[in-house]
Formats: structure tokens, C-alpha cells, sequence
């Protein structure tokens, strides 16, 4: 379940800390497996815990508290936009609606041809930018025009055409491929 890339990478993290700390690595583990799968299967999870010498459970706490670890098949392109208060009060809920009438889907769903998924997020930080968006957790995306966002989508789109992105979710059998 871990490949040897997977595993240089952790060993790599590891390095930072003291050896009887190993679980001090554990948010970089799941960032790389997630990088590497697209999303944190139980299995993947516990491949994780095993590897880092944690209880399961311990993993689990970590993956599920952050909203970056992804607990089930996301899009190849999460889209993760801001509605908190300054963000909402400079257009996010407007852009909210925007995204989700031009993907055709909700906030925690995915397309059915498996290119995005849309979530809701909290303060990303970058108020002054609002509203704002953060792609796959990495690229954040400031003053979301309803032009800027149908923009980002076609690019995505194409991308996704390409195989870009993360792994991709197979809409044919409910989950990404290998």
C-alpha cells in the first residue's frame, strides 16, 4: 500500500525529529499518501499508522480533524471556497451559488465526470483577496469574479482532459483508479 516513493518521502520527514518521536510526521505521511492515492482510504490509513509505529485510531483523529486530509473519493480538482465573513461579504456566496449552478452539483459532491468537487470552506487567510478559492489544497485563487471563476473551470476542465490533477475519481465504479 506504501510505495518506495512513499516511504522515501516519510523516511525523508522522519529525519526532522527525534526517532522516538516518529508520529511528530504523521500530517506530512497522510499529505504524501493523499498526494500519491487522492484520497485516505482506512487501509491507506492504517498502512500509515504501522509505518509510523501509531495506534490507528491516532491517524484517524489527525485525517479527520483537518479538512485537507480527503476521507473518500474527491474529484481530480478539489474546489474549496471561502464563506466566511469577509469573504461572503465581498461576493463568495455569490460565487458560491456561481460554481455551483456551473458544475452542476452541491457543496460536497463530485461531477459525475469525476473532474471536481466542490466544498465549503473556512478562512483561507487571504481576506483581502475575497472571495477566495483554494484548488487541491495548493493554488489559492483571489477576487472570484463570476468571469474569473468561469475561467478557472475551463482551465481545470482541460487539465482534467489531460490528466491532470489528482488521481482521478472513476465515475464508472465509485472510486479513483490505481
Amino acid at each position: 500500500m506504501l510505495s518506495a516513493d512513499l516511504t522515501r518521502k516519510i523516511d525523508r520527514e522522519l529525519t526532522k525529529y527525534p526517532p522516538d518521536q516518529r508520529q511528530s510526521a504523521v500530517m506530512a505521511a497522510l499529505g504524501y499518501a493523499q498526494d500519491e492515492h487522492g484520497w485516505l482510504s482506512t487501509d491507506l490509513m492504517d498502512a500509515v499508522a504501522s509505518y509510523l509505529g501509531m495506534p490507528p485510531v491516532a491517524v484517524y483523529e489527525v485525517a479527520s480533524f483537518y479538512t485537507m486530509y480527503n476521507m473518500r473519493p474527491q474529484g481530480r480538482f478539489k474546489v474549496t471556497i471561502c464563506t466566511n465573513l469577509p469573504c461572503a461579504l465581498s461576493g463568495a456566496n455569490a460565487a458560491a451559488r456561481h460554481l455551483k449552478e456551473k458544475l452542476g452539483i452541491d457543496f460536497n459532491e463530485t461531477t459525475p465526470d469525476g473532474k471536481f468537487t466542490l466544498k465549503e470552506g473556512e478562512c483561507m487567510g487571504a481576506c483581502g483577496d475575497a472571495p477566495v478559492l483554494i484548488v487541491n489544497d495548493r493554488r489559492m485563487c483571489g477576487h472570484m469574479s463570476h468571469a474569473k471563476l468561469d475561467e478557472l473551470v475551463g482551465e481545470l476542465s482541460a487539465a482534467a482532459d489531460r490528466g491532470e490533477g489528482r488521481p482521478g475519481f472513476d465515475p464508472t465504479h465509485g472510486t479513483h483508479e490505481k
